[in-house]
């Protein structure tokens, strides 16, 4: 059997672990970048007598990836550079 515990921390409220043996490591992933968990103090990962820490891989498992300026977008930022430009000519 295999199942995951997320521990989330409530500062002075206290901690919840979140225990469900019916998740999965794609469902934790999911919650984790969509937000639902939040506060996560770590994630374990319970497969038959042994537990590992895998706070770390599914916190960059979950991580959007950062997506840079295409070319369109420094177009459009040139263009509506050139137009400011125009504005403070006529003032």
């Amino acid at each position: 059997m295999q199942y995951f515990v997320v521990m989330i921390d409530y500062g002075r409220r206290g901690r919840e672990a979140i225990v469900d043996p019916e998740i999965t490591r794609r469902e934790v992933i999911s919650r984790v970048a969509s937000g639902e968990y939040r506060n996560i103090s770590f994630i374990h990962e319970i497969a038959d007598c042994s537990v590992e820490d895998i706070t770390t891989e599914i916190l960059s498992e979950a991580a959007l990836p950062e997506i840079g300026a295409t070319g369109t977008d420094l177009q459009a930022n040139h263009f509506d550079h050139i137009r400011d430009l125009r504005k403070h000519e006529r003032a």
